[in-house]
């Protein structure tokens, strides 16, 4: 009877032989993309955080992450391919914001990447009024894949790009130099404190992430089964629309909920494109694309809109005169139950294009800078590159700028 059984159950025990040795494979591929030796699965430290995320995973936070990233993690997937980056890294993304593009640290790191402005703006992202490209799901990505590049190819190893990402390439440097080598298990040493606390538990984060993203059984036997493949059946699409669009308007052409566009387009700080440019990109979900080309056709806009940050002395009469709209639209446009202004609120003060072009212009002599252009005028920089749509302060002798009176 024994034999009969033990006969019965072998298929089984094959079976469960199997499948672990096929997920301890592919758990031993997943640390090879990072650079990591396959020892370092029997480290205490990441077995024990493993199974606090699992626990945490009880409550749906991995997969509720997951679930609400579906429809742009496959395009992050391809900026990450496109710059020959480990996919795997999406998981850096989610150990730092969980996928939110609203993520906002006390060290002022903002997005999903949580760029720093200082890195931000080294890496090309626009910060201003009207735009904070580090908010930017696909520029920002784009930004951080060309950021642990450049750390890649200074380390050499991916785990080591991780931990600069955190910590910086400076202090890893240095703690590289200190250790006398940059084998991982030296440099997570807990006595010698080679590296901060926090980037020892980040760089074990974002493995413990990954393993169990890696993990098919495990999402099968929680009924997460289909974030396995749902990824494959969305995706985002990039579109460029005019300068001051706005997102209002195309919610409305596509029939998107205003919240859902406004969702993949974080970037922007206000319902509309900045004024600045011919044209800019927003992000609409692949499936409108079809759409978006056959119903999308630019306007002229009636309007530019400028970002007034109030200084002392302001009030919404001075603010109306300056740019020649009466105070009473500038307290409609921004909803303000009352003239009462606070230092360095911002308001957004819609400027009739025909009457920001059309009253004179200024001819730029020898010597002449935007700046005492501004000046001399009472204008702002700002003001003048917007209504002549300069993309940056560069003017030449002979060029015509249009000016408000």
């Amino acid at each position: 009877m024994l034999r009969l059984f033990l006969i019965l159950m072998a298929p089984y025990a094959l079976f469960a032989a199997l499948t672990f040795s096929t997920n301890n494979n592919k758990d031993v591929e997943l640390l090879k993309t990072f650079d990591i030796d396959s020892s370092f699965l029997y480290d205490e430290k990441l077995n024990e955080m493993k199974s606090s995320e699992r626990a945490r995973y009880q409550y749906k936070h991995f997969f509720n992450a997951m679930d609400n990233a579906y429809i742009f993690i496959p395009r992050i997937k391809e900026v990450l391919n496109e710059y020959n980056v480990p996919a795997e890294f999406l998981y850096l993304a989610m150990a730092e914001s969980n996928f939110s593009t609203r993520a906002y640290s006390k060290k002022k790191a903002t997005g999903m990447w949580q760029f720093m402005p200082r890195t931000a703006k080294l890496y090309h992202l626009r910060i201003d009024d009207y735009v904070d490209e580090r908010r930017d799901l696909i520029k920002s990505s784009e930004a951080a894949a060309r950021y642990l590049t450049f750390l890649h190819n200074k380390f050499g190893k991916w785990y080591l790009a991780a931990i600069a990402y955190n910590c910086g390439g400076g202090y890893l440097s240095n703690a590289i130099k200190k250790a006398g080598t940059d084998d991982l298990k030296v440099l997570l040493d807990e006595k010698k404190r080679y590296i901060p606390r926090e980037s020892r538990l980040y760089i074990r984060k974002i493995l413990a992430l990954a393993l169990v993203g890696n993990d098919e059984d495990y999402l099968i036997d929680n009924e997460y089964e289909f974030l396995l493949n749902r990824g494959n059946a969305y995706s985002l699409a990039t579109v460029k629309v005019s300068r001051g669009e706005s997102l209002t308007r195309v919610s409305k052409i596509l029939g998107i909920p205003l919240k859902d566009l406004k969702s993949l387009n974080h970037h922007l700080s206000h319902d509309f494109t900045p004024p600045d440019v011919k044209t800019y990109d927003i992000y609409i979900p692949y499936v409108k694309l079809s759409e978006f080309k056959q119903k999308y056709h630019p306007e002229s806009i009636g309007n530019i809109y400028m970002v007034h940050t109030v200084k002392s002395g302001d009030s919404l009469f001075s603010i109306g005169k300056k740019y020649k709209v009466p105070y009473k639209i500038i307290k409609d446009f921004n909803r303000l139950t009352t003239s009462r202004l606070s230092l360095k609120q911002r308001l957004i003060v819609p400027i009739a294009v025909k009457n920001s072009i059309d009253k004179r212009y200024y001819m730029v002599k020898d010597g002449d800078t935007l700046d005492s252009i501004a000046k001399a005028n009472k204008v702002t920089i700002s003001f003048i590159k917007t209504i002549n749509n300069l993309k940056n302060n560069s003017i030449k002798i002979g060029d015509k700028l249009y000016l408000n009176e």
